[in-house]
């Protein structure tokens, strides 16, 4: 294995997944799997990158850091000459973490200087400019994310960000910086290690930015940031000989479907509202869950007399709605209760036989994929910017799509469940 991923949800995992398996246009990727949890055993000889996913970026920050320590530690035995630190291109964390600790941890584990920190996202509009992170024409805290339930963003200046949950010594390279060249930016990142920056946050606002760190970075140890930081990433080991560029091909997968969603974000709600005008929709009273008048039993139902129809069940609701559940009955019960009411739903759900799974925000997906247990992940075909298709192994396969809240086209709970069939 040539790169290691420790990502800090399910759904970042696909994405800088599907980022490493593509590569660059032309060139082609590397051969990438997706682990689900640290793996106890060995990885094919065969796997040149690996993405472990983690549910890491809500849990106590000490846990978190033992949980990446541990991942990084396998994928150093797998033979890993670079590590990646893959977290959401909003930077998804509180004032405790889990970014800078986790990212202090490993830094300290690995030896690292001046470790690229970049949430960048193009293709998304992540955009890193003068330090601050845009979404879109808006900064992060003026984006609609310092309305999020569990890890609201209330400042888009990254130095401050993380300087709030890390000990460490930051540095920045500005944009102006990268617009010189590869040589220009090489000798940035060795002015801002000796001046002992342990982390150098990099600005970056088109993919040739992104491909141009890559560049710069083909020693480094390790890297953070979101997905697009992988994008040079694989050239550099092709340039090498240590990989020949690879295309990912995995088996066709049909049979029964379902969709599952967690997440409140304004990007699932519209997407909700579009697949609702054509398909069978549910929707999950907070109340009624937490109460115990709706359970999987009712969930399974409902998926089993609109089969063939891509019927979605959801409990997402306006930030507003779900802050006054939160209240009523506190914010980690209600995560738990839904949490077990996914993971359960979709263990039945493959019990009856369906084989292609949908699944709509990261906390959900994580439920999904750790009550399914299904191991290790094949990157198949990019349903759509950051968003692959997932196949697990064995006799009888199951076919998963997990998508962060703001990703996806409108229709794309529609066409995940088509792309998934092959």
């Amino acid at each position: 294995m040539l790169i290691g991923v420790i990502a800090d949800d399910f759904t970042g995992a696909s994405d800088i997944a599907i980022t490493l398996a593509k590569g660059l246009a032309g060139e082609g990727g590397l051969i990438t799997a997706q682990f689900l949890g640290i793996p106890t055993a060995p990885a094919a000889a065969h796997i040149e990158a690996g993405v472990i996913a983690l549910k890491s970026r809500s849990l106590p920050a000490r846990v978190a850091v033992e949980q990446s320590l541990a991942a990084c530690r396998w994928l150093k035995d797998q033979g890993c000459q670079q590590i990646v630190f893959k977290y959401c291109s909003t930077f998804d964390s509180t004032e405790r973490g889990n970014i800078g600790p986790v990212a202090d941890a490993l830094a300290a584990l690995l030896d690292a200087r001046a470790v690229v920190v970049c949430p960048s996202f193009p293709a998304m509009g992540r955009t890193v400019y003068q330090g601050h992170l845009f979404v879109n024409d808006a900064l992060l805290n003026e984006s609609g994310m310092q309305h999020h339930p569990i890890t609201p963003m209330k400042d888009a200046n990254l130095r401050r960000l993380l300087g709030a949950q890390s000990s460490s010594q930051i540095g920045h390279i500005p944009w102006q910086t990268l617009a010189l060249g590869l040589a220009a930016l090489r000798r940035a990142l060795e002015n801002s290690a000796a001046r002992g920056d342990r982390f150098t946050v990099v600005d970056a606002i088109t993919d040739e930015d992104l491909a141009l760190i890559g560049y710069a970075n083909a020693d480094a140890r390790l890297l953070t940031g979101g997905s697009g930081i992988a994008l040079g990433l694989p050239h550099n080991f092709i340039a090498r000989g240590e990989a020949s560029g690879s295309v990912s091909v995995v088996p066709k997968i049909d049979g029964p479907e379902a969709i599952l969603v967690g997440s409140c974000s304004a990007t699932t709600r519209r997407q909700i509202a579009e697949h609702e005008k054509h398909h069978p929709v549910l929707t999950l009273g907070i109340d009624d869950v937490l109460s115990g008048r709706i359970g999987s039993d009712d969930l399974v139902a409902f998926i089993s007399r609109h089969q063939g129809d891509a019927p979605l069940v959801y409990s997402s609701g306006d930030p507003q709605e779900v802050a006054a559940a939160q209240a009523r009955y506190g914010q980690e019960n209600v995560s738990a209760a839904l949490d077990e009411l996914f993971g359960d739903t979709a263990c039945r759900l493959v019990e009856h036989g369906v084989r292609r799974i949908v699944v709509g925000g990261g906390e959900t997906s994580g439920a999904v994929v750790g009550a399914l247990n299904l191991g290790a992940l094949l990157i198949g075909a990019e349903i759509d910017t950051g968003v692959p298709a997932l196949v697990s192994q064995g006799e009888r396969p199951i076919a998963l799509a997990l998508k962060s809240g703001n990703f996806g086209s409108p229709d794309f709970f529609a066409k995940a469940v088509n792309v998934l069939r092959g």
